[in-house]
């Protein structure tokens, strides 16, 4: 039978891994193994492996001799093989075959739709736990020939294929904790129903970048699917419903959720989103990667009934109720003008006169000083001006500092300003 044409996955190994191009290095942490030189093997001695393997973009089409695999990647329990241009699924087996204690395999953006995946090829990758088939376009009948084969599979990632629909497996898959499945075109929940069906295990799902438009399913169902789930992404899916996250509460195991980029929260401001959440979600602990403190969740819940408490009886969220009873009718919060005075009105005293004005208080002492030479008929330089605070117990402060804002004294309607000429 002909070889393929293109590089090997042998040649590259023996290429990046050289002594020249990764040298042989002692301590701590290096992972770095150089096997035993069995007879008829002048190379062995010459590569210096680690177990975590990387040969991505490499251009590589096939296996290569199968007893150098063997013989140099005994150890290996990691292998990246993303971008490169693997077509042929018994290539990869005869690669795959010869790394016996083989646990991570990325196979990521290599046109392995071109093959069909056998059982028996399949059964080469038994002891993989963590398998990436990203961009790889494989179709259901090849994911569920590979989960038939691996017994152990605990995460698999599936971004990026072009998914509409889910085909069902003939089997569950009991193993699986992790399910990476983003950037697909999964919009409607009955697909993703599947999902839970197939895997009733399931510990986190990440369903980022689908447009799924709405969860139609009834609590119970709900949470007979997803019976283990503990974390959901929906970042950036199509929800557009208050209903849809209040059915997130039905997973009974559910902590963690990702929420953002949806159209449901477009019209609400950053805190408002945040605080709405959580008041919905009370079993969540991490909501789009930050801790819920308790502090966190009780003002959000008082948030909450402070939102709706003028929204008419049809438009409340039953959520509301269960509040009202848990803090009671909350009085509404006093609104209070935060931003700094303006302006303000002082006394200007010069020699006998007094006189009530309105200063700027974002002008500066020297700018005060001009608006002044009207009032008392001196000019900027001969001017000295003194600020009385009216609750101050030390006097006068003079105004000495040409540049300084006039809002950095703190000065109040009613305080007092003098004005006096400087002494020649």
């Amino acid at each position: 039978m002909d070889q393929p044409s293109g590089r090997s996955f042998m040649q590259v190994l023996c290429e990046k891994y050289s002594p020249e191009n990764f040298p042989y290095r002692r301590g701590p942490g290096m992972g770095v193994h150089v096997p035993a030189t069995p007879q008829g093997s002048p190379m062995k001695d010459r590569l210096n492996l680690p177990s975590v393997l990387v040969l991505n973009s490499c251009g590589i089409t096939c296996a290569g001799d199968e007893n150098e695999i063997a013989a140099f990647c005994a150890h290996v329990s990691e292998l990246d093989l993303s971008d490169n241009k693997l077509e042929d699924w018994h290539e990869v087996s005869k690669i795959v075959s010869n790394v016996p204690h083989l646990e991570f395999l990325n196979l990521s953006s290599n046109p392995l739709s071109l093959s069909v995946l056998e059982r028996r090829c399949a059964g080469s990758f038994a002891g993989v736990r963590k398998l990436v088939l990203n961009n790889s376009k494989a179709s259901w009948e090849t994911v569920h020939t590979i989960l038939q084969e691996l017994p152990d599979l605990e995460e698999l990632f599936l971004c990026l294929n072009d998914y509409e629909t889910v085909s069902c497996s003939p089997v569950c898959c009991q193993s699986l904790k992790l399910l990476h499945i983003t950037d697909n075109n999964l919009q409607d929940w009955t697909e993703i129903r599947k999902l839970g069906i197939m895997f009733p295990s399931l510990d986190t799902l990440i369903l980022a970048n689908n447009n799924l438009t709405t969860i139609e399913e009834s609590e119970d169902s709900l949470a007979r699917l997803f019976p283990n789930l503990r974390s959901i992404n929906l970042h950036k899916s199509g929800l557009h419903c208050w209903e849809d996250i209040d059915k997130l509460n039905s997973f009974p195991k559910l902590e963690e959720v990702k929420l953002l980029g949806i159209p449901l929260l477009q019209s609400y401001t950053t805190e408002e989103r945040r605080k709405l959440l959580i008041a919905r979600l009370p079993s969540i602990v991490k909501l789009n990667g930050s801790i819920v403190a308790d502090g966190e969740r009780e003002d959000s819940e008082r948030f909450f009934i402070r939102y709706y408490m003028e929204f008419p009886e049809e438009e409340v969220p039953f959520r509301y109720h269960e509040l009202v009873t848990k803090y009671g009718k909350l009085e509404p919060l006093a609104v209070v003008d935060l931003r700094p005075q303006s302006s303000v009105k002082v006394e200007v005293h010069f020699q006998d006169k007094v006189e009530e004005m309105s200063i700027r208080l974002d002008q500066t002492v020297a700018e005060l000083k001009k608006h002044l030479k009207t009032v008392v008929h001196l000019s900027t330089s001969n001017m000295l001006l003194f600020y009385l605070d009216q609750e101050a117990p030390f006097g006068p402060e003079e105004m000495k500092y040409s540049s300084r804002a006039l809002h950095s004294y703190g000065i109040r309607d009613g305080d007092k300003i003098y004005v006096e000429p400087r002494m020649k």
